[in-house]
């Protein structure tokens, strides 16, 4: 399904863990984005019963349920961390069907407005290589010592568990080299909003010289 032809404008918010992505995206909907965040379409691809959630209990076994069949997400997060192989096997299982629901709700979406700008949050867009699915990206950025106090306070973690987590994922540094845009989330809301402001700006004369070549 290629929706990337059209009067619309697609763009992947992607970033570290805890650099502030709902943060920016919400400033993006205030704006007058529409919203999808893959981690909430993650969530609902591995409802009980469903396909995703089939193949992982069958892989995984009983341990990853909690009592009401629920996946136990801590736990599936945990035997994967260390594990390449079940975590190659855990994204066979919910990327495909993640792409495909997102795919879905941008379609909903063009449906109520054939104009809109729509941004899809994916933390892990450059690992996953999903750029193609976007006009354009927007990393949402903090350096790592600010990543680790920010994980360290939301998760009640150690700084030795927070260390792990950030350097299990593509740096930061590195992520800066692919994306189109940069919002560097490191300093005060108001100076986030700032850069936002300007970003949305570039994002609606960019979808106005797209809806241009198709008239």
């Amino acid at each position: 399904m290629g929706l990337k032809k059209g009067k619309h404008l697609l763009v992947g918010i992607t970033g570290g863990i805890a650099t502030g992505k709902s943060v920016v995206a919400e400033m993006l909907r205030e704006m007058g984005a529409f919203i999808i965040d893959s981690d909430l379409v993650s969530r609902r691809v591995v409802e009980p019963e469903k396909p995703a959630w089939k193949e992982i209990l069958a892989y995984f076994g009983e341990g990853v349920l909690l009592e009401d069949r629920s996946l136990n997400r801590r736990v599936l997060s945990e035997m994967v961390f260390s594990d390449p192989e079940k975590r190659k096997r855990l994204e066979e299982y919910t990327h495909p069907r993640i792409r495909e629901e997102i795919l879905r709700e941008i379609h909903h979406h063009l449906l109520k407005d054939s104009e809109a700008i729509i941004a899809v949050i994916v933390p892990l867009l450059f690992e996953v290589h999903w750029e193609s699915l976007f006009h354009r990206t927007l990393l949402v950025y903090a350096p790592k010592e600010i990543q680790l106090q920010r994980l360290m306070v939301r998760d009640r973690i150690s700084r030795e568990r927070a260390l792990q987590i950030i350097d299990s994922q593509m740096p930061i540094e590195e992520k800066k080299l692919y994306a189109d845009f940069i919002i560097d989330n490191s300093r005060s809301v108001e100076e986030t909003r700032g850069q936002v402001e300007k970003v949305w700006k570039i994002l609606q004369e960019i979808r106005e010289e797209l809806r241009a070549r198709t008239i």
